[in-house]
């Protein structure tokens, strides 16, 4: 795994824009994985950015997002489909037919894990996939103990990751139990992954993927064989390594 050290959270984002603008440029019809949380924020506030100035264009691009909440429609403000809507699609010209995410309100939930793997079969599989790091090393969100070979699937989340994202809801009580996630099966197929962590709250987590051994306990650990996987990190993230 390569690592990108930078020196905060804004060069972090900057770093992460050039690589998908690089991505996005190399073909016609780029294919990215995208992720929520706080982390990449930043990112999506510089293609926005980038597209204003009319330096890029999504309208031949196709993205799959990792995960959504299982219970959450689309128009809940929680769910992921609405956090990407306000943090970069309704931004850009990304046509909605080409925004893919998991439907956590699918009714039958097993197809709809199915059917996901098949619209990326279908798209060519991933070019650029963004990661974050759970506390946990949990990547999407598939906990520790996930098969490496895990393809889309419905998942029990783990305490430590409800509580990490209790701030978004109004209650501890409210933060879904489960969601459906790509698998790291599916996620290790993209051909370039850049995983983006910031701040000191990190630095175990970034020690043990950098340092430690590969193993189902830290799902992270996994990008450690993947060929074409970098890590792009603040000196927070990074000051225990």
């Amino acid at each position: 795994m390569n690592i990108i050290r930078v020196k905060d959270y804004d060069e972090l984002s900057e770093k992460a824009c050039e690589l998908l603008v690089n991505e996005m440029e190399k073909s016609d019809s780029s294919v990215l994985g995208l992720a929520t949380g706080s982390t990449p924020e930043g990112l999506y506030q510089k293609l926005i950015d980038e597209y204003k100035k009319g330096n890029l264009s999504f309208s031949n691009v196709t993205t799959f997002n990792l995960d959504e909440y299982v219970g959450l429609a689309a128009s809940d403000p929680n769910s992921y489909r609405y956090y990407m809507n306000e943090k970069l699609f309704s931004h850009v010209d990304l046509p909605d037919e080409q925004a893919f995410l998991p439907n956590g309100a699918a009714e039958d939930l097993e197809k709809e894990c199915r059917d996901y793997e098949a619209l990326i079969k279908d798209a060519g599989y991933v070019d650029l996939q963004v990661l974050g790091l759970g506390l946990n090393g949990h990547i999407g969100f598939n906990e520790p103990g996930t098969p490496v070979d895990s393809r889309t699937h419905v998942v029990e989340l783990d305490e430590s990751t409800r509580k990490a994202n209790a701030r978004f809801f109004k209650s501890m009580d409210d933060v879904p139990k489960k969601a459906l996630t790509m698998g790291i099966g599916t996620i290790m197929e993209s051909r370039q992954i850049i995983l983006l962590v910031s701040g000191e709250k990190k630095a175990d987590a970034v020690k043990r993927l950098v340092n430690g051994m590969v193993s189902e306990e830290f799902p992270a650990s996994i990008l450690q064989k993947h060929e074409n996987a970098i890590l792009i990190a603040d000196e927070a993230a990074l000051s225990k390594v």
